[in-house]
């Protein structure tokens, strides 16, 4: 059965901080994507942003051992030259120094844009945040094999403050939106093609219930709700339609739909690269 590992792009102080709040870790949320439509393959765990031995990959296992990479998302940033972010760029060019698939979710895309000698930065239209409106494929997009499940022009869960700002050599790019030009791409290095996204296909709106709450400072302090009262008012409605998916008034309220509620369109991203670039590869 192919293995993968997933690598955890947070530090373990950020995830403690989480976890006091409730909050999934990146690699948990990611786990329950995958495993909700993969439920037999091997997913291991390795937390990047740290030391060994927190840091170690776990079971004596090496990158070669693997058949795909999962990079999943982190509040570091990408260009500063910490340990925590130096690392997981380190650790991405070596996997794809062998050849290993890898799949990027917002930081997945930004360390591999790195890692490939590009550029990324603070975006100047700040933070995109709970939904990325009306991603929309290019030519390239529309005939890449990570979006045969997706509609042209999709919404999406996000949260991103950084963007990829200049493109490596040889980098495609695939969608973008009114707020970032790169949405989606795929990144050459080394051996390798990393398939990768500005958003986050494996949130499902209960992550961002818990996102709203770890943010909730910055969420009134940027203006995106006017006040805490605000703030709690649009976390309940968004509460509601996750008890109740199938509520077509909650969901209106909220400017959201398929592309967002059904799992199978929302991870499809996710679930095109296993199918295609591991299990294919691995039989």
């Amino acid at each position: 059965m192919p293995r993968l590992l997933m690598m955890e792009g947070n530090t373990a102080e950020k995830r403690a901080r989480g976890a006091a709040l409730k909050v999934r870790s990146s690699s948990e949320i990611y786990l329950l994507a995958v495993k909700a439509h993969f439920p037999e393959l091997e997913v291991d765990v390795v937390n990047a942003a740290d030391p060994a031995p927190v840091g170690a990959i776990p079971h004596g296992r090496m990158l070669a051992d693997y058949d795909g990479i999962i990079i999943t998302g982190s509040s570091l940033h990408a260009y500063d030259p910490e340990f925590a972010v130096t690392n997981q760029i380190a650790m991405v060019k070596e996997a794809g120094a062998l050849g290993k698939p890898m799949f990027g979710s917002c930081w997945g895309l930004q360390i591999a844009v790195m890692a490939a000698g590009g550029r990324v930065e603070y975006s100047a239209k700040g933070r995109e945040v709970g939904i990325a409106r009306k991603i929309t494929l290019n030519e390239a997009g529309r005939a890449h094999p990570m979006f045969r499940a997706k509609p042209p022009v999709f919404d999406a869960t996000c949260i991103h403050y950084d963007e990829v700002t200049r493109m490596p050599e040889g980098a495609t790019l695939l969608a973008s939106n009114a707020h970032s030009k790169v949405q989606a791409a795929v990144v050459p290095l080394g051996k390798s093609d990393v398939w990768a996204v500005q958003y986050h296909p494996e949130f499902d709106l209960a992550q961002l219930v818990q996102l709203y709450t770890l943010y909730a400072d910055d969420m009134i302090a940027q203006g995106f709700f006017a006040d805490t009262a605000a703030l709690e008012a649009y976390v309940k409605t968004l509460s509601a339609l996750v008890a109740k998916p199938d509520d077509a008034g909650l969901a209106w309220q909220l400017g959201v739909d398929e592309d967002v509620l059904d799992d199978h369109i929302r991870n499809a991203e996710i679930i095109a690269w296993i199918e295609t670039q591991v299990l294919a590869k691995a039989a």
